[in-house]
C-alpha cells in the first residue's frame, strides 16, 4: 500500500516515515565549492521519493536571509542534466547579513513561513558553523519573531525545533572526519591535466617546473599530487621543511638528474610555509634553484582553474551518496539529535557530530601555529596519514645503489642497513589497465630504500617461466605514474603449466619474494603458486597480489587500480551521448561496459551518468523487468526529459545480448522514441590513470613493498640464501576493505570467490543499486537499512583534545 503523497511503499520505507502530515520540508542550501550538483540531485530526488517537500535556496545564505523568489520548490525534472554541470546550478555566494543576529532573524521569519524545519547545507567549516548557530539559537529567534508580531505562536509551535545536515563541499579537503570532500578529486583531474602538460615540456628543455596547487590551510591537494607525479619536493604547510631546507632540496634535484632525470617537478600549496610560519612562495624557490643551480626553471600558479570542469565519477558519486545519507539524517532526526555532517572513511558513508568535526578543523590550526606538526598531520586523518609517509618514503634523498645480490649471503649481512641482499620480483598478470605502472614504480623504489634489489619480470608468468628477468632500476621507472597500460607487459597466462620452468626460475634466480600485480588472473595465478608449494620448495616465498583491472572482480578489495580510470572514460562517454540525445530528443541509448561478469563498472556509471537502468549478472532480469524499464521510458517522454540512458554489463546474460536489448527496445518504443547502440569496448582499458588510480597505485605498491619485507625478516633459512615461507598468511591479497588496506591470505578469499564466473561472492556495491533505481524514478525500491549510518565521533578517534593539544 502506498502512501498518499509518497512514492515509496510503506514496508520498504521502513523506519523512514515522513511527519507532519506526509509534508516534511527539506531545504537545500548550498554555500561552498564545486562539483555539488550530484549532491543537490541526490537530495531533491530521495526528498521527493520519501513523500518530502524540496526546496532550493538560491545564492547560499544570502538566500536564505532575502528569502521570496530565492527560495523555490524543487521539482523531479528541474535536477535533470545536472551531473556532468561543474559548479552548482542554484548558486552560491557569501553572506555577511546572516553572521548577524538580524539577517538569521529574518533566515528564521523565511523558513517558518515555508514551514521548513529541515536545512541541508554544502559548505565548509565556517558555512557549517553558521548552519549549527543558526539552529542553537532557533527557540530564541522564534521568541524574538513572535515578540516582533512577524509569526503567530501557532507558526512557532510547527516549527519549534531546526535539524541540520551537512555535506562538506571543499576542493581542499581541510575538513576533518572525512576522507574526501566533494569536490577534491575534481580539483586533482584539473591539476593532473596540467601536471601531464607541463612534464612533456620540462622533459624537452631539460627544465625545472615548480607548481602551485590551492590550499591555504590544508596542503592535501599539493600531496596528493606530489604523490601522483612522483614530485621531487611539495611544500605543505601541515609539515613545513626543516632547517636548512634550501639546501635539501638542491641536493634532491641534482641527485634526480644525475640518475639521469631530464625534469624536477616541485609542487607547492599556495599556504607554504617554514617552520618559522614564515611563507614560501613560488618565486623564492625559483629563485633558489635558477640562482643556486642554474637550472632553468619555470613556476606556474594554477589558481581557479582548479575549482572549475566537469566534476569526475568519483566526485558524482560521492555526491549522490551523501545526498540520499543526507535525507535518511533528516527523515531520522529528533529535536535531541546533534547536527551532523555526512562523511566519507574508505569506501562507507557515515555522520560525525559536526561541531566536533569543526573543532578538529581548528585544532589543525592551532596545531600548526604552535609548531606542533606532527600532531596537525595526526589530526588531519588516516587517509591523510598514509599519503604523507608514503610521500616521505618515496621521496628519498639518496636511494643506495643496490649491487647484483650475491648467490650465497651469510644471515648476518641479509638485512644490514644499506644492502640488504634481497631480491624482489615483480610480474603484472592479466590485462593491462591504467595504474598498473604507478604500482610498479612505487614498489621498485620502495624497495631500492630499503636495500633491496628489484627485478622485472616481462610479459607475466610466460616471463618468469622464459626467464624474461632483469634488474630494474630507480631512474628506470620515472616518469612511470602518469603512463597507462603496463610497461613491463603482461598476459593472462596462469603458471600453472609452467610451474616446474617457474620454480626453477625462481632458485636461478634468486627470487627472495613476489609481488603479483594484476585482476583476476593474478589472483588465480597466486593461488597455484600457493598449491605449487607442496611439490616445490622454490615457491615457498613470500607473495603479495595487488588487485589492478577495470573490472574490479578480485576478490579481498573493494577497489582494484585502474578501475577508477575506466569509470571515467565511460562517464565521459555517456555524458557526451546523453548531450546527442538530450538535442535530438526522444532518444534512447543503449551502451555496453566492460566487467566481464562483474557488475562494478556498470552500477558506478549507472550512479555518475544518471541512467535510467543498468543490467548486470550479479542482479538477475527477466523480461518483466524489461518490460518495466521500456514503460518507464515511455512515461518518461512524457515529461520535459526527452531522453535515456541504459548501461549493460558484458556478461550480464547469455540471451539478453545488447543487441537483444537494442531490439527490444527499438521494437517496444516505436512511435515514442528511437534508439542508439554503443559497444565502448577496449577503449576503458586505456588513457592515463586518474589522480585516484596513481594515488592507490602508489600506496598499494609502496605498502606491499613493506609488508614484504617485515614476512621475510621472519621467514625461515633452510640453507643459506633461501628462504622458507609457506604458512597461509605468507602469501596475501593486499586490498582495501570498508576503511583500511589490509593483507589477506589468498587461501582464506577461495570461500569467498564465484571461480566460474570470476567474481566475489560479497559485492559491497550492490547496495548502492537502490540509489540507482531511485534516482532514476522507479517506484517500490527496496532500500538495505542493515548498514545504515549511525553517528559516530571523531575526538575518540584523534584523542581527547584539552588546551589545544593532544
Amino acid at each position: 500500500v502506498k502512501d498518499k503523497d509518497s512514492n515509496i511503499n510503506s514496508d520498504t520505507r521502513n523506519k523512514y516515515t515522513v511527519n507532519n502530515n506526509n509534508k516534511l520540508k527539506i531545504k537545500w542550501l548550498y554555500t561552498g565549492s564545486t562539483s555539488m550538483n550530484a549532491a543537490v540531485r541526490a537530495t531533491v530526488r530521495v526528498g521527493i521519493y520519501t513523500g518530502a517537500k524540496v526546496y532550493f535556496v538560491h545564492e547560499g545564505y544570502q538566500g536564505l536571509v532575502d528569502g521570496g523568489d530565492n527560495i523555490k520548490p524543487a521539482t523531479w525534472e528541474s535536477v535533470s542534466m545536472m551531473l556532468q554541470l561543474g559548479g552548482t546550478v542554484i548558486g552560491s555566494a557569501r553572506c555577511m547579513d546572516f553572521k548577524e543576529k538580524w539577517g538569521r532573524l529574518k533566515a528564521a521569519c523565511n523558513l517558518v513561513k515555508l514551514g521548513i524545519t529541515n536545512l541541508c547545507v554544502i559548505g565548509g567549516d565556517g558555512s557549517l558553523t553558521g548552519a549549527n548557530q543558526f539552529r542553537t539559537e532557533w527557540s530564541e529567534l522564534l521568541a524574538d519573531l513572535i515578540k516582533q508580531g512577524k509569526i503567530t505562536a501557532e507558526e512557532a509551535k510547527r516549527s519549534s525545533h531546526l535539524n541540520i545536515v551537512g555535506m562538506v563541499g571543499s576542493i581542499d579537503n581541510d575538513f576533518c572526519g572525512t576522507d574526501m570532500t566533494i569536490g577534491t578529486d575534481s580539483a586533482l583531474h584539473r591539476i593532473i591535466e596540467v601536471v601531464d602538460a607541463i612534464t612533456t615540456t620540462a622533459q624537452s628543455h631539460q627544465r625545472t617546473f615548480i607548481l602551485e596547487v590551492m590550499g591555504r590551510h590544508c596542503g592535501y591537494l599539493a600531496l596528493v599530487t606530489a604523490l601522483a607525479c612522483g614530485a621531487d619536493w611539495v611544500f605543505i604547510p601541515e609539515m613545513p621543511p626543516e632547517e636548512n631546507w634550501e639546501e635539501h632540496l638542491c641536493k634532491r634535484l641534482i641527485a634526480q638528474r644525475e640518475r639521469g632525470s631530464r625534469l624536477n617537478v616541485i609542487i607547492m600549496a599556495e599556504g607554504a610555509q617554514d617552520r618559522k610560519q614564515k611563507p614560501i612562495t613560488c618565486d623564492q624557490v625559483k629563485n633558489l634553484v635558477s640562482k643556486k643551480l642554474g637550472f632553468d626553471t619555470r613556476s606556474t600558479i594554477l589558481g581557479h582553474v582548479q575549482r572549475g570542469g566537469t566534476p569526475s565519477a568519483f566526485d558524482r558519486i560521492l555526491g549522490s551518496r551523501m545526498g540520499v545519507e543526507a535525507v535518511m539524517a533528516l527523515l531520522e532526526a529528533t529535536p535531541e539529535t546533534p547536527a551532523c555532517v555526512v562523511s566519507l572513511s574508505g569506501n562507507m558513508a557515515i555522520r560525525l557530530p559536526l561541531m566536533e568535526c569543526v573543532q578538529v578543523t581548528k585544532d589543525v590550526t592551532v596545531a600548526m601555529a604552535e609548531g606542533r606538526f606532527e600532531d596537525a598531520v595526526n589530526l588531519r586523518g588516516k587517509s591523510f596519514q598514509n599519503n604523507w609517509n608514503t610521500y616521505k618514503m618515496l621521496a628519498h634523498v639518496n636511494p643506495p645503489e643496490v649491487k647484483v645480490a650475491p648467490k650465497i649471503h651469510p644471515l648476518s649481512v641479509l638485512f644490514s642497513p644499506s644492502q640488504s641482499n634481497i631480491n624482489i620480483a615483480i610480474v603484472n598478470v592479466g590485462a593491462p589497465c591504467a595504474g598498473m605502472n604507478a604500482a610498479v614504480r612505487s614498489a621498485v623504489r620502495a624497495g631500492l630504500i630499503q636495500g633491496h634489489q628489484m627485478l622485472a619480470i616481462h610479459d607475466g608468468f610466460d616471463g618468469l617461466a622464459n626467464g624474461q628477468i632483469e634488474p630494474i632500476t630507480w631512474a628506470q621507472v620515472g616518469g612511470w605514474t602518469g603512463k597507462g597500460g603496463s610497461n613491463l607487459g603482461t598476459k593472462r597466462n596462469l603458471p600453472g603449466k609452467n610451474i616446474e620452468q617457474i620454480s626453477l626460475n625462481i632458485a636461478k634466480f634468486n627470487i627472495h619474494s613476489l609481488i603479483i600485480i594484476g585482476g583476476f588472473e593474478a589472483y588465480l595465478g597466486g593461488l597455484e603458486l600457493v598449491t605449487a608449494r607442496e611439490k616445490y620448495e622454490e615457491l615457498c616465498i613470500p607473495m603479495v597480489v595487488i588487485p589492478a583491472t577495470v573490472s574490479n572482480n578480485v576478490p579481498g578489495s573493494d577497489f582494484s587500480i585502474g578501475a577508477d580510470t575506466a569509470l571515467n572514460t565511460i562517464t565521459t562517454t555517456c555524458d557526451r551521448i546523453k548531450q546527442s540525445a538530450a538535442g535530438t530528443k526522444r532518444r534512447v541509448f543503449i551502451i555496453e561496459t566492460m566487467g566481464g561478469y562483474c557488475g562494478y563498472l556498470a552500477t558506478m556509471a549507472g550512479l555518475s551518468s544518471g541512467a535510467d537502468a543498468a543490467y548486470i549478472y550479479e542482479e538477475p532480469f527477466h523480461i518483466h523487468d524489461l518490460e518495466l524499464n521500456v514503460m518507464h521510458l515511455i512515461e518518461k517522454m512524457k515529461t520535459s526529459v526527452k531522453r535515456g540512458l541504459i548501461l549493460r554489463n558484458s556478461n550480464a546474460n547469455d540471451n539478453y545480448t545488447t543487441q537483444f536489448l537494442y531490439n527490444l527496445y527499438s521494437e517496444e518504443g516505436k512511435g515514442t522514441f528511437d534508439c542508439r547502440m554503443n559497444i565502448l569496448g577496449h577503449m576503458q582499458q586505456g588513457g592515463t590513470p586518474t589522480p585516484f588510480d596513481r594515488n592507490f597505485g602508489t600506496k598499494m605498491g609502496a605498502k606491499s613493498v613493506m609488508w614484504l619485507t617485515d614476512k621475510l625478516k621472519e621467514s625461515l633459512f633452510v640453507s643459506p640464501g633461501r628462504i622458507f615461507a609457506n604458512t597461509p598468511d605468507s602469501a596475501c591479497v593486499l586490498g582495501m576493505k570498508k576503511r583500511s588496506l589490509i593483507f589477506q591470505p589468498l587461501a582464506s578469499l577461495k570461500d569467498d570467490t564465484d571461480f566460474e564466473h570470476r567474481i566475489p561472492k560479497t559485492e559491497w556495491w550492490l547496495k548502492l543499486r537502490p540509489i540507482l533505481k531511485i534516482l532514476a524514478r522507479y517506484e517500490a525500491v527496496e532500500i538495505d537499512t542493515s548498514e545504515v549510518a549511525a553517528m559516530e565521533h571523531i575526538i575518540k578517534k584523534t584523542g581527547e583534545i584539552k588546551g589545544g593539544k593532544i
